[in-house]
Parts: structure tokens; C-alpha cells; sequence
């Protein structure tokens, strides 16, 4: 089995990148795009892989398409918080549609069989769609501080706001995505050559990759992710505050503790699904010419693409008035859980303000 190599390498094909290729004298004999890359795992791996994204295209899908159909089903659904829960999911519809779909007709074959063209198709989509839901993510978090902090005094939290943080997550994806396409580094085969995403195996003069690596890291990771420590944890901090001038209250004390263990959650699922991204692509960077093996490489895309199932779950799934809506819906207007959103939707005062602004919608 080969294992990657990250070199210094001018004169690789336009369109892929061979790790280690033993004395392959003509390129196409390994291309991912021609032959099945079994030289790079057995082939239960792939079809492993393959059974794996046909999950996440099963579950992902009615999720986040049941998502956006209720918001637009049910007014009550339709407040300014929830516009970008409506982006998060049509992020993850992008992926779902244009990545996990493809790599799955892809690791059923072995190799990327769709060509060139689709390979950067599934790589730019895909990298949108991941751009995308991490940035909602980073809005969320802010707009939860935002109105229950309230860091710029009592200013009302309007459409206008919501529509911009909206706005500003698809143009710092379109951002992130698209350089790739006009000669900043490239979308090739990644992994086991069966899903394509940006090029941070090599060093190449003529694609700058390095730069664009540190690029995604610093714009696409450190950023987002400071955004959301920063202002969950000044929520945290809030609402303890209100907390302890309310020892009193046993709502209160139990409001505090649901929302401490939300954002825990919250978390914990954005760096499940970009942490070990953001890690290998610094790795490589680093280690230039360390041999890695291809078979871990291909995780971190896994584990991106796997947060078009867990992040619905988190954050809309687990809200109980959403969740009462798709049980509506699904069940023609009953909900066997028993939920009652407008009953069960928190509605807890902290400091004026319900956890449900706090919960994940």
C-alpha cells in the first residue's frame, strides 16, 4: 500500500497527485480518474466507505430538507433566529447533494470515475458547503451573544440583522471556495482518491498551496472558531451571573445548566467535524516529505462531511419546537413524542430572555 509523500513537485499532472509511485513509467497507469486505486487499501475499505456516505446521503438528506420544509410550513418557525439555522441546513443539503453523493458513486467504483471536471465540481461544492456551515456556525454563536448579552446596549435584533449574518457566511464561503478554481492552489482526488477537495499534499510553486492552506486555517478554522468560543463564552458567563442573583429560582439554576451543556455540545461538534481537518493540512504543511498514510487521510473529510447529520441534530433536531414540527409532519399532524412546542419550547426568563434564544434555535 502506498503512503503519501509531501514534496516539492513542479511537473505533477494538472489534475491529480501520486504518492510515491513505484517506478509507474507511464502516470495514467495510477490515475484516479482511470483505474480503481486498490494499490491504496483493500477493497472492503472502499466499499466500507462507500456504505458510509450512502448513510450520510440517507440520514443527511431528509434532515436537512425537513429543515428548510417546516421553516417554510410553519410561520412560528419563520423568527429572525432561525434564519441562519435555514443556511446551516442548506449548507449541509450542498454537501449532502454534491459531495457525499458523488463520493459514494465514487468508493463503489474504486476511483473517482466521474473525470476532471466532476472532481472539481465536488470540490468546490463540497469546500462551499463545508465554508458555508462552519461560518453559520460562527453567525450563530454570535447572534445568540448578541441578543442575549446585548454588547451593543438594548439594540433590537431584526430581519435586517439576521439577512446580513446570512449574507456574510455565504460570502465568506464563496470566499474560501472559489480561489481554487482560478489557479490558488487546485481541487484533486484527496485520500483514497475517491472525493476531491483542495490540493495540501504538495508543494507547488505554480498553485501556491502552502499559502492557501494557512489561508483555511487561519480564515476558515481560527476565525470561526474564536467567534464561537469568545461569544458562548461570554453567554455562559451572562447567564451564570443572572444565575447567582437568582439562587432562589430552581428554573433559573436549570436553565443555566441546559444552556452550559448546549454549548458544550456545541463545541464539541464543531471541532469533531473540522479539528481533524484543519490538523492533518497543518501537519502535512509542516512535515513536508514525512510519509503519511493515505488511509488516515482520507478521515478528515469523512468527519466534515458526517456534520451534515450531527449538526441538524444538535441544533435543530434537539430543539423541541422544531422537532415537534417535523413530527407534525412527518406523522400528518400528530407527534407521538408528545411534544408540545408551545408548551415545551423553554420558556425560562434569564435575565429577561428565554433559553430557547440560546438553544440551538
Amino acid at each position: 500500500m502506498y503512503q503519501g509523500k509531501s514534496t516539492q513537485v513542479d511537473d505533477l499532472p494538472e489534475d491529480f497527485y501520486i504518492p510515491i509511485a513505484l517506478n509507474v513509467k507511464n502516470m495514467s497507469e495510477l490515475s484516479p480518474f482511470l483505474v480503481p486505486q486498490v494499490h491504496l487499501g483493500d477493497s472492503f475499505i472502499f466499499y466500507g466507505m462507500s456504505a458510509f456516505m450512502l448513510f450520510l446521503v440517507l440520514a443527511g438528506f431528509p434532515l436537512n430538507f425537513l429543515t428548510v420544509f417546516v421553516t417554510i410550513k410553519y410561520k412560528k418557525l419563520r423568527s429572525h433566529l432561525n434564519y441562519i439555522l435555514v443556511n446551516l441546513a442548506i449548507a449541509n443539503l450542498i454537501v449532502v447533494c454534491c459531495g457525499s453523493t458523488l463520493a459514494f458513486y465514487s468508493f463503489m467504483h474504486k476511483y473517482f470515475i466521474l473525470g476532471p471536471l466532476f472532481c472539481k465540481m465536488e470540490g468546490f461544492t463540497a469546500t462551499l458547503g463545508g465554508m458555508l456551515s462552519l461560518w453559520s456556525l460562527a453567525v450563530l454563536a454570535f447572534e445568540r451573544c448578541l441578543v442575549i448579552c446585548k454588547p451593543f446596549g438594548n439594540i433590537a435584533f431584526r430581519g435586517t440583522h439576521a439577512l446580513i449574518g446570512c449574507g456574510f457566511a455565504w460570502a465568506a464561503a464563496i470566499a474560501a471556495s472559489t480561489p481554487p478554481l482560478f489557479g490558488w492552489s487546485r481541487y484533486i482526488p484527496e485520500g483514497l482518491q475517491c472525493s476531491c477537495g483542495p490540493d495540501w499534499y504538495t508543494t507547488n510553486n505554480k498553485y501556491n498551496n502552502e499559502s492557501y492552506v494557512m489561508f483555511l486555517f487561519i480564515f476558515c478554522f481560527g476565525t470561526p472558531f474564536t467567534i464561537i468560543i469568545v461569544s458562548y463564552s461570554k453567554l455562559i458567563l451572562t447567564l451564570r451571573a443572572a444565575a447567582a442573583q437568582q439562587q432562589e429560582s430552581a428554573s433559573t439554576q436549570k436553565a443555566e445548566k441546559e444552556v452550559s451543556r448546549m454549548v458544550v455540545i456545541m463545541v464539541g461538534g464543531f471541532l469533531v467535524c473540522w479539528l481533524p481537518y484543519a490538523s492533518l493540512a497543518l501537519w502535512i504543511v509542516f512535515n513536508r516529505g514525512s510519509p503519511f498514510d493515505l488511509r488516515l487521510a482520507t478521515i478528515p473529510s469523512v468527519f466534515s462531511k458526517a456534520s451534515t447529520v450531527y449538526n441538524p441534530v444538535i441544533y435543530i433536531f434537539l430543539n423541541k419546537q422544531f422537532r415537534s414540527c417535523m413530527m407534525k409532519t412527518i406523522f400528518c399532524g400528530k407527534n407521538p413524542l408528545g411534544d408540545d412546542e408551545d408548551a415545551t419550547s423553554t420558556t425560562t426568563q434569564v435575565s429577561s430572555v428565554s433559553t430557547s434564544q440560546v438553544a440551538p434555535a
